[in-house]
């Protein structure tokens, strides 16, 4: 059976109600991931825990090692990623402590971060016009209407660089190209566990309207920090539900196949120590 895999976001940091705990540190050709892994089984399914920001929340989002952390991820043989990720709203009806399952990612930072595993030596061009899994989302909105919660099943999600908030202009910006949430990571890992043909979804918890919001002039680390901690134990919550509720064994269409037409560039010209590197992304497809 294969792990779920889990990235805590701001705010999550750990787990309850995981047993049978492990630390791991997991070797990557692209560096160290943010931390330890926490290995264990939660809700009956084995599950993999990393905080993208590490546990104490010394990782900027411009610094995160977004593929050391997805193919960590992959090495430790998960085949679905739930990601839980602070974001500020741009919508009225999109409301502080509301949850959004996001559909659609807007890419604005500076293009510094490494976001595909194929860079050097080998050219792999994923289709990424639905860039998170449909099945897993279904299973994470249902999860938070079983709850009773705020939750809203589609939003589109603009990565911003950061670490600094937008300014006003910005978000009046953001609103006007109907954007629908913000925030500073996602993206990356979105596209990374494509190219790992890893099942990724996007539980975006809000904290805050943007600077855009008249009653919300300009967003405030204070006002944040206290909204995180509110949605920080309902997130928890729907983890729970969507661990028991996610099916044991599914081959997606839509991810688990993402590389087979995707590789261009010819097999003979590809080097050993490439295909030794990136052997469990591209190993079926590259002997």
């Amino acid at each position: 059976m294969s792990r779920i895999g889990i990235i805590g976001g701001s705010g999550l940091y750990k787990i309850e109600g995981i047993k049978k705990v492990k630390e791991v540190s997991v070797n990557t050709p692209f560096g160290r991931p943010s931390g330890k892994f926490i290995l264990g089984n939660f809700q009956g399914r084995d599950v993999a825990f990393l905080p993208r920001h590490d546990k104490a929340h010394s990782i900027s989002p411009s610094h995160i090692n977004y593929r050391a952390n997805i193919f960590g991820m992959k090495k430790l043989g998960v085949n679905k990623i739930i990601s839980v990720s602070a974001c500020g709203s741009l919508r009225e009806e999109l409301r502080p402590l509301d949850f959004v399952v996001v559909d659609q990612f807007v890419d604005r930072t500076n293009y510094s971060r490494d976001m595909s595993f194929f860079t050097k030596g080998i050219v792999a061009h994923i289709e990424f016009s639905h860039p998170v899994c449909s099945s897993l989302s279904r299973v994470i909105y249902e999860s938070g209407r079983g709850l009773n919660l705020s939750i809203h099943p589609k939003g589109t999600y603009i990565n911003m660089e950061g670490p600094a908030f937008s300014t006003l202009a910005e978000s009046n910006l953001y609103r006007s190209l109907g954007m629908d949430i913000i925030g500073m990571t996602n993206l990356a890992e979105a596209k990374l566990a494509r190219e790992a043909e890893i099942c990724y979804a996007t539980l975006a918890a809000i904290t805050d309207y943007d600077c855009w919001h008249p009653q919300h002039a300009s967003v405030t680390v204070d006002l944040i920090i206290s909204n995180l901690n509110k949605n920080t134990e309902n997130a928890k919550k729907v983890l729970e539900a969507v661990i028991r509720n996610i099916p044991e064994e599914e081959d997606c269409p839509q991810c688990c196949h993402a590389l087979k037409y995707a590789i261009l560039t010819d097999k003979r010209a590809i080097s050993s120590k490439i295909k030794k590197d990136l052997n469990i992304l591209i190993g079926k497809y590259v002997k």
